[in-house]
């Protein structure tokens, strides 16, 4: 199969976060080999060679074709300047293995200092991280100047689609306005405890798909320090009785609401059922009071937000949500 439009994107993708790299080339392997043909990427994640490795063995092995895989990957903070982004990009494909990517996006509205390649790869927050009291370090680079840089990287076939992650209201709505190429996707977070109506409904007016991470909520976070596992959906009563009730696990219920109330999602286990448990999710039809029942559960409630972690881990106050 050949993907020719952002709606052809496979809706249950594979995510890549966290994966450590002894494993991550078996991982992807039997993701494939379960049926998942989208896989979520990012520099920062720091396993795309990995990520590669395993992509190589599954088309070796006849389980599918390149053309059959949607591969996405992300601009890492440090690579916003257009003399970087083409280089990124280039990085990511030779680390992957690939000639094209089916879809880049820019990882975080959030423009870093260059660290070069032979210095530190990824880079990841610190800009010096042997310093005695390490820190971000912030680029003065207009978010409209890698934008176009991104552009370019579509008319240079180098990527078929390109997208943005993270970004509110506001800066979509700059986005569109100097944007000659508009973005097709914005992946944000977004479950039942953060629903991100008004976001999600604002992508959709402008043409674009979305895409949530996190769809389970706090369980990536936890081993991270970021969540309780008290906090877990998959605890919560109503999504519990609800599940019982459909006769399907409280994954697949959460999984199923997120696609049908009209996003994708970025989804990740490292065990063989669950992995097809949870791509079965897109079979399941869900009637609008029970969406809208699940939808009532949210609380504003973010995991991955800079505005905390940064300051957390990274010794930098920088928030990007309000």
């Amino acid at each position: 199969m050949t993907y020719k439009s952002i709606k052809d994107m496979p809706q249950v993708g594979f995510g890549l976060w966290k994966i450590p790299q002894e494993v991550c080339s078996n991982t992807v392997f039997k993701a494939i080999e379960s049926g998942y043909r989208h896989l979520d990427s990012a520099s920062d994640y720091g396993n795309e060679k990995e990520v590669g490795e395993g992509i190589k063995a599954a088309i070796d092995q006849g389980l599918c074709k390149r053309e059959d895989l949607w591969i996405t990957s992300k601009l890492w903070n440090t690579y916003h300047h257009p003399n970087h982004v083409k280089p990124a990009l280039e990085k990511t494909l030779q680390d992957l293995g690939l000639d094209y990517l089916d879809l880049y996006m820019i990882h975080f509205p959030i423009s870093l200092e260059f660290v070069p390649f032979d210095d530190r790869y990824p880079p990841e927050w610190f800009h010096d991280p042997d310093n005695a009291e390490p820190k971000m370090m912030p680029s003065r680079v207009p978010l409209s100047n890698t934008w176009r840089s991104m552009e370019s990287l579509k008319e240079e076939d180098l990527t078929k689609h390109i997208g943005i992650c993270n970004y509110p209201s506001s800066l979509l709505h700059d986005l569109m306005n100097y944007c000659e190429t508009k973005p097709e996707i914005l992946q944000i977070e977004s479950h039942p405890y953060l629903t991100q109506e008004k976001l999600i409904r604002l992508a959709k007016n402008y043409g674009l798909e979305v895409t949530a991470f996190s769809p389970l909520g706090s369980i990536s976070y936890e081993e991270l320090g970021g969540a309780e596992e008290s906090e877990s959906l998959l605890r919560n009563e109503i999504i519990k009785s609800i599940a019982r009730d459909l006769d399907i696990s409280p994954a697949q219920l959460i999984l199923s609401w997120a696609l049908n109330r009209g996003t994708s999602i970025v989804v990740k286990s490292n065990d063989e059922s669950r992995m097809k448990e949870n791509l079965n999710a897109s079979e399941i039809k869900l009637d609008q009071s029970t969406i809208d029942k699940i939808s009532a559960l949210n609380i504003n409630k973010r995991y991955n937000d800079p505005g905390i972690f940064c300051e957390d881990a990274f010794n930098t106050f920088f928030p990007i949500y309000d």
